[in-house]
């Protein structure tokens, strides 16, 4: 390691009250010398990072509609303060759905079933009433794959924002956000869709509980260039070292429900999302591209032209029951800054499948955006976990 890099790993955070723009005015600064950036990392991220499988009984329901269905929600996910503390995870996701009314998921119909059947019931989703409420709720599937550690969007932001406060040298934690309002199999019953109104909730609430100074925002990116994009391009993103203890959020969604995030915004003015579209679009910057081995290519030629990609290692609990490494390894080294996982560590009764970056680090210098500095594999909040 030079010693110039251990400077860098180890300088001062930024001082209490600094502007959120001034990680941004360090971009020219950075741009001739040795200054790593945010797209010049690596981190290892989680899938479904709220997600508790479900109980034996519940599991069974789900098996007799769908054996396939049954092992591929089979994983369990800490609570997020341990993922960050224990496990190193810098990029966690969440399904949010939209309960403008309050209490549309306090009774799933799995349980229901079971209390019919004279059966064991699993943990009351609702317990003190926090399905009640009105406000955006964080689970995989309502009626059966219910169980969360966070049953709120607000909760689990509240969450990441009290472990980042106790952190303030941690690399930033992208936290992605995928709004779902589909029906599920085979229960007939409709969730409430992301419209127009509906989908305003979702920036509301993220700064009912962050600062919009503890993000970094499309808008700082793009500074006074006119699109994301062009900014991007010209400048490159923000140092690192000048943007510690933040969050970023970027949309898991594309289709209908990204063109309305979009809409009369097409650089996300004014957004706290980034939002995965076409490489030439103006709010083009982050792109979510989740099978590293047939996009391969694709991702290491979106690095290397200075964006970011957040891509999956596994999927399903195939690669870990397995022990198949070939997607993990390709997700890797395929230079996407965030490679999620559902195995963080391993799960015996399946095999020894984990990801993880070498030496277990929290972050390391990207295989494809390298650094200017060349240095070994470090942890970048410098130490080892």
């Amino acid at each position: 390691m030079t010693i110039q890099f251990m400077r860098l790993i180890m300088s001062s955070s930024i001082v209490a009250g600094f502007a959120v723009s001034a990680c941004f005015q360090a971009r020219a600064q950075s741009a001739g010398g040795d200054g790593v950036r945010l797209n010049q990392i690596q981190v290892v991220g989680t899938h479904n990072s709220y997600h508790v499988a479900p109980t034996a009984e519940v599991m069974e329901q789900i098996a007799d509609f769908n054996k396939i269905l049954a092992q591929a929600v089979d994983y369990t996910h800490r609570p997020f303060a341990e993922q960050f503390s224990k496990l190193g995870i810098r990029q966690i996701e969440l399904d949010v759905w939209a309960d403008p009314a309050g209490g549309l998921f306090a009774s799933p119909f799995a349980r229901r079933i079971l209390k019919a059947k004279g059966k064991k019931l699993d943990p009351d989703p609702d317990e003190g009433g926090v399905l009640d409420k009105p406000g955006l709720k964080v689970l995989h599937f309502f009626d059966f794959d219910y169980r969360t550690t966070a049953p709120t969007f607000k909760k689990a932001l509240e969450q990441v924002k009290a472990w980042s406060k106790e952190n303030p040298r941690h690399v930033p934690i992208m936290i992605l956000v995928e709004l779902k309002d589909e029906p599920q199999q085979p229960i007939p019953r409709y969730p409430v869709k992301f419209d127009k109104t509906t989908i305003e909730f979702v920036d509301k609430e993220i700064l009912e509980v962050f600062d919009r100074s503890d993000i970094t925002t499309p808008d700082d990116v793009r500074g006074k260039e006119p699109t994301l994009r062009g900014a991007i391009v010209k400048n490159g993103w923000p140092a690192l070292d000048q943007c510690r203890g933040k969050v970023m959020f970027a949309l898991d969604n594309e289709g209908a429900i990204r063109d309305l995030y979009l809409a009369d915004r097409p650089s996300l003015e004014g957004r706290l999302m980034f939002a995965s579209v076409d490489p030439e679009s103006p709010a083009a910057g982050w792109f979510k591209i989740n099978d590293p081995v047939s996009d391969y290519d694709r991702i290491r030629s979106l690095v290397e032209r200075g964006f970011m990609v957040r891509t999956r290692a596994d999927a399903d609990t195939v690669q870990a029951r397995k022990n198949d490494v070939e997607r993990r390894d390709r997700a890797l080294s395929s230079g996407a800054q965030f490679v999620s996982t559902d195995f963080p560590e391993p799960r015996p009764d399946f095999s020894p499948y984990k990801v993880v970056l070498p030496g277990g680090a929290v972050a390391r210098p990207n295989p494809v955006a390298k650094p200017k500095t060349d240095p070994a594999i470090v942890d970048l909040e410098g130490k080892l976990r």
